[in-house]
């Protein structure tokens, strides 16, 4: 019997494929071709234009650091916005913490929200039916353009900068984003395997150093995100949500009855340290 394979199209070069044992969902929205697989070796898959997004084996690596660092370091979080995330995986993380009043979250292609809830419940739980939760479908750029609001932490779950997603990782953008945070606003944002993609690194390094008075990376390893770390940029005007001492986060942990797989106080400290590749990657 001919097996089926799913096969990552990010590099032209270099790549992985999914052994698929049924696929759930394929379609074709206003903006990205979208794609549910079963596989066994990462339960559900989801891909936007052949590239693996996320899956119920290993989302959390990613979903945690992109949210609990910030949340925990912040300490008093009321209000988050998220750009992107449709899967509904960082909305739901971020709803883990009693301290927030309202979750934002803007997502461009509605069509990956109805399709998450109803194929990858186990990575977005019920975090669109929670009260706190303000869904907005529309397009993330403009929406930190135009806004009113102020939030204490900005959290950009974006896709690769590629095509319509290319603005997300841009200066306009950025600035945008520091705008709309409060004084002691966090933001965080996606931003590749630097091990294939060094120059996103260094050019969003840049970016973010022009406009923050602290920003930086920490860094994570997510099993299907291939070719070793991903960073995860850190940027915020407040030099004190970077030097949070151990046994504040301890303390901060414990207090919010977080469950996690991945994250732990220790994790949140040791992963601003970057190998030295990365240093020299981030510093070019």
């Amino acid at each position: 019997m001919t097996r089926k394979w799913f096969e990552e199209t990010l590099y032209p070069d270099y790549g992985q494929r999914f052994l698929v044992t049924r696929t759930l969902y394929r379609k074709k929205t206003p903006f990205q071709a979208l794609e549910i697989h079963e596989t066994p070796a990462f339960g559900r898959v989801l891909a936007l234009d052949g590239v693996c997004q996320t899956t119920e084996r290993d989302e959390f690596f990613y979903h945690e650091m992109m949210v609990h660092p910030a949340l925990l370091a912040h300490g008093r979080a009321r209000k988050v916005l998220i750009i992107g995330g449709g899967d509904g995986g960082i909305l739901e993380e971020v709803l883990k913490h009693r301290t927030v009043t309202r979750a934002t979250m803007v997502e461009i292609d509605g069509s990956v929200v109805e399709v998450c809830k109803k194929y990858l419940p186990s990575i977005c739980g019920k975090a669109f039916e929670d009260r706190r939760t303000d869904l907005v479908i529309a397009d993330g750029v403009k929406y930190v353009a135009e806004t009113k609001e102020k939030f204490d932490v900005i959290l950009v779950d974006s896709t690769d900068p590629i095509g319509a997603a290319e603005v997300l990782f841009g200066t306009d953008f950025y600035a945008a984003c520091k705008r709309c945070l409060t004084p002691r606003g966090i933001l965080v944002t996606q931003n590749g395997v630097p091990f294939l993609q060094r120059d996103e690194l260094a050019t969003t390094r840049k970016r973010l150093r022009r406009l923050f008075k602290v920003s930086g990376f920490l860094f994570v390893p997510v099993p299907t995100y291939v070719g070793g770390f991903m960073a995860l940029s850190w940027s915020s005007q407040d030099p004190r949500n970077r030097r949070v001492p151990r046994a504040t986060l301890v303390r901060r942990f414990r207090a919010a009855r977080l469950k996690t797989q991945y994250y732990t106080p220790d994790i949140h400290c040791a992963a601003f340290a970057a190998p030295a590749y990365l240093e020299r990657a981030a510093s070019v």
